[in-house]
């Protein structure tokens, strides 16, 4: 674990701001003030304490006691740069102790700070010193009231307390701060998967944008051409294509605005109210196409077309409403055939082909992206779909699509 993953290791840091126009000078917070403050008092009662106890001893002369106050009170105050330079302080601290018991409460409370902001590697060298001068005190500076196991005792088990508890607190606050990270990593992937899926649905509803209004508006494209190209058409047959083109026009207008629906409602999804086609309502794409003068047969090999899955049905209707649209802009007047075969088990093949216009014509634009669309989307059912021009210039779509027994 390293510094740079916790700042609030670093000794700067630990007071939370920078004073503004002091770069690297801490700011100390309330709570900074509050904690030294207790510490400051604590270590300086302990010193006092320890400093009575040298003078009821009446053996100690003035000069020696005069130099422990001194000493001390310097250790005391010591305690207030501790977080600046924690490693320094209890080093001197606990050298300084050996001949100074006066200085033994700034000691412990400095290796207990040492313990809480710095790493294993210089807390154990310290900390070993620390235990190294446990015996040592005593037996330079004897408490005449307590002997030296006693004394030597009591000087290991205070320092081993203090520097676990300080590792403890620092194993603590690594672990806040890693859950913290954690949990800003996690909303951060959450906000990403988010986005992903708003796109992905987006990509769907673009597909079945052209799927279903390519079909529609090649309809009004190809009526609105005959009705320019054929002025005198008798009457019957303009009003017929007029019908056409207008019927076109409000499904498109209809299936734009269902779309749209979806958009606007982030909770819905493409299975919501509005009806999706299946393999049931091929038979009606079919029809609709021959009302609008393709000359289409279908070979419907399917003994239950009902109980095909609803995304293998829906895929299979959409490659075909792709494939008739690609047949009327690209091929119109030709015939165009339609085989849907298979079964629970065996999957499902569509195949869609169209021979090559027979006469010249007026052609209409496309950008290519249905079939592609045709076959992202017959990947993502588990299948696979093939397209491309015959020899004898025609073209041919197949797909094959599972379904499981």
């Amino acid at each position: 674990m390293t510094r740079t993953e916790y700042p609030w290791l670093l000794p700067s840091a630990l007071a939370s701001h920078e004073q503004p126009g002091r770069p690297g000078r801490p700011r100390r917070t309330v709570r900074d003030w509050v904690v030294d403050l207790t510490l400051f008092l604590c270590a300086a009662g302990v010193g006092m304490a320890v400093l009575a106890a040298i003078e009821a001893d009446r053996t100690t002369p003035e000069g020696v006691l005069i130099a422990d106050s001194l000493l001390g009170a310097a250790a005391c105050c010591a305690l207030w740069v501790r977080r600046r330079w924690p490693v320094t302080v209890a080093a001197v601290l606990t050298v300084l102790s050996v001949v100074e018991p006066v200085a033994s409460g700034a000691m412990l409370i400095a290796l207990f700070s040492l313990a809480v902001h710095r790493p294993f590697r210089p807390v154990a060298v310290v900390g070993a010193v620390a235990l190294a001068a446990a015996p040592a005190q005593p037996l330079l500076r004897p408490d005449p009231a307590t002997s030296f196991m006693a004394s030597t005792i009591i000087g290991v088990l205070l320092v081993l307390l203090v520097l676990s508890w300080g590792m403890v607190v620092r194993s603590r606050r690594q672990l806040v701060v890693t859950l913290r990270e954690r949990a800003r990593r996690a909303e951060a992937e959450a906000a990403l998967r988010a986005e992903q899926a708003q796109r992905l649905a987006r990509e769907a509803i673009a597909r079945e944008m052209h799927d279903v209004l390519a079909h529609r508006l090649t309809l009004l494209s190809v009526h609105a051409g005959a009705l320019e190209f054929r002025p005198d058409a008798p009457p019957a047959e303009v009003a017929r294509a007029a019908g056409v083109i207008r019927d076109s026009a409000h499904e498109a207008l209809q299936d734009l605005r269902e779309i749209i629906g979806v958009l606007r409602g982030p909770g819905d999804s493409d299975e919501g109210n509005r009806p999706q086609p299946t393999l049931v309502t091929l038979d009606a794409l079919i029809d609709e196409s021959r009302s609008a003068g393709m000359e289409v047969s279908l070979s419907h090999r399917v003994a239950d077309p009902a109980g095909a899955p609803a995304a293998t049905g829906r895929t299979v209707y959409r490659i075909a409403q792709e494939a008739l649209t690609n047949a009327r802009k690209h091929a119109p007047g030709a015939p165009v055939d339609v085989t849907v075969a298979g079964g629970p088990g065996e999957g499902l093949t569509i195949e869609v082909d169209n021979p090559a216009p027979a006469g010249p014509f007026e052609p209409v634009p496309g950008s290519g992206q249905g079939l592609i669309g045709l076959t992202e989307r017959a990947v993502l059912a588990g299948g696979s779909l093939d397209h491309g021009p015959r020899p004898d210039g025609g073209f041919t779509v197949k797909a094959r699509l599972p379904w499981p027994a």
